[in-house]
């Protein structure tokens, strides 16, 4: 799909489908009041006969619209107006309708002429990038394993977002940075997808090589279980033990900035597939536990849309990749192990075991000396009981970082929801023979899980994000949703802006 900005007349304007807005009220933008006024009010006549009222999300296509030059015209709801302009939520709103209302259809070229549309507290930038970012993630496809993949029911190729002389830099600096985000996403939701007969670590390890070859600032480096193993790193092997695929580490350096700028460090979980190990799961809904590595899978998808951006920031990615198998090697509940900082874990339940790797995995980030580590994974079931769907959850050893990974969530509408992380939660993980247990219990369980990460996070600040509700769908549209790489992204794009100001 390609998204250009143009300065165009409403009336004169030759596409499959030119898109005007209309608030609450029936009261037409600009380029939709040019529309009827060319064509004696028709426009409106038509609107009051089929009961369009301008709700935010509302839509009406027209077919061989009267008085213009395109072929078909889509007026979109906005919403109510307050002092002359929308709410955030409401844009997106409308922009998410555009694809449904033209997926029956055969149109190739789409031409939006929303710059005139008020949102409040926005710029004509993120209104192109919404759209850029909705339209492009239509271009994945969940089905490209099967024999004969479903026809594609969106034709769209060419998508124009109508501009003025003033905002014409402002609307492609939007469509690019949507469509970066986009193309992350989609990343992330591929990677997720994917059956974990086919990505195992060693494919996430060869995609994070992929994108290394690409670009010059991002390299790759892979260490393999050997070097695991000379590293420590017995909590991270004690999930491996069982599985006859090897773990790996996969670690990316981002170099946009200079050496004096330390960088963010994003550590993610990825498990490429989970059977709770000798604490076996229950068998309904497995197949769903292919999703235990969309931690993994937003890290690589970040990365993606970092260096189509090629941001000013230095950016650090840890990914701990393994399986979690039962077999005669695989680890007990009661055995003991040793961490990588040296502090010894009982592991109470085999099936907790996405704390394992990533402990090991943020004590390696220290190396870096990073300016703040957020470390994202499918942890805790108990997230998704406290959460659901919506939020991720946020836990945090910084309450700077925490308010910038919400404002981050809030902007790029993939919200988190600030967890506590209180001591009081600390003396759940006591072991009577080792240093802590790897599970604290059931009650609380997202906020014990964090408080064993934040054990391993002393040296740095340190922010979890646990998306066990929001990595993927399940039921009839069971799939990877590529959250949270649109917060990340965000995260890092203000990073920027903090160190260029």
């Amino acid at each position: 799909m390609h998204f250009s900005s143009k300065v165009i007349d409403p009336l004169k304007h030759t596409t499959d489908c030119l898109v005007v807005g209309c608030y609450e009220g029936l009261k037409l933008s600009a380029a939709g009041s040019a529309i009827n006024a060319a064509d004696a009010q028709q426009l409106e006549t038509i609107l009051k006969r089929e009961n369009f009222q301008g709700k935010a999300g509302q839509h009406l296509l027209l077919l061989n619209p009267q008085g213009i030059a395109a072929a078909r015209l889509l007026v979109l709801g906005l919403g109510t107006t307050k002092e002359g302009s929308i709410g955030a939520d409401s844009y997106r709103k409308a922009v998410q309708k555009i694809s449904d209302a033209l997926r029956a259809t055969t149109c190739t070229d789409l031409t939006l002429a929303l710059a005139d549309v008020a949102v409040s507290n926005q710029s004509t930038e993120w209104q192109a990038r919404q759209l850029a970012e909705h339209l492009s993630q239509l271009d994945y496809r969940a089905d490209k394993l099967k024999s004969k993949p479903a026809e594609v029911s969106l034709q769209l190729k060419k998508v124009t977002f109508a501009a003025t002389k003033a905002n014409s830099d402002s609307v492609t600096k939007g469509l690019a940075l949507g469509q970066a985000i986009a193309k992350g996403v989609n990343l992330a939701r591929e990677l997720g997808d994917l059956p974990g007969n086919i990505c195992t670590p060693t494919y996430l390890a060869n995609e994070a090589k992929r994108l290394g070859r690409s670009h010059t600032k991002l390299s790759v480096n892979i260490l393999e279980e050997k070097q695991l193993k000379e590293l420590g790193m017995g909590s991270f092997l004690s999930v491996a033990a069982g599985s006859d695929q090897p773990a790996k580490l996969i670690v990316l350096e981002y170099k946009g900035a200079t050496k004096k700028h330390a960088p963010v460090a994003l550590v993610g979980k990825g498990i490429t597939f989970d059977t709770g190990g000798i604490s076996l799961k229950p068998g309904a809904a497995m197949d769903e536990m292919k999703y235990d590595m969309c931690g993994a899978a937003s890290v690589l998808g970040t990365f993606q849309t970092l260096v189509e951006l090629e941001l000013p920031i230095n950016v650090v990615g840890v990914i701990a990749a393994t399986e979690n198998m039962p077999s005669g090697s695989a680890t007990k509940p009661g055995d003991i192990v040793t961490s990588m900082s040296g502090q010894t874990i009982e592991i109470l339940n085999t099936d907790a075991e996405g704390r394992l790797v990533l402990c090991d995995a943020l004590t390696y980030t220290e190396r870096f000396k990073p300016k703040a580590v957020v470390d994202i994974a499918t942890l805790t079931g108990a997230c998704v009981i406290a959460l659901g769907n919506h939020a991720t959850g946020l836990f945090s050893n910084s309450d700077a970082l925490a308010k910038s990974l919400l404002a981050a969530g809030e902007e790029a509408a993939d919200r988190a929801w600030h967890m506590p992380l209180w001591d009081e939660y600390q003396k759940q993980l006591d072991s009577n023979f080792a240093d802590m247990a790897n599970i604290g219990g059931r009650e609380a369980g997202s906020v014990t899980a964090a408080c064993f990460l934040s054990r391993f996070a002393r040296k740095f600040d340190w922010a979890h994000l646990d998306i066990a509700g929001t990595a993927w769908r399940s039921g009839g549209a069971k799939g990877a949703t590529g959250r949270p790489v649109p917060l990340l992204v965000q995260f890092l794009l203000n990073q920027t802006a903090e160190k260029q100001a």
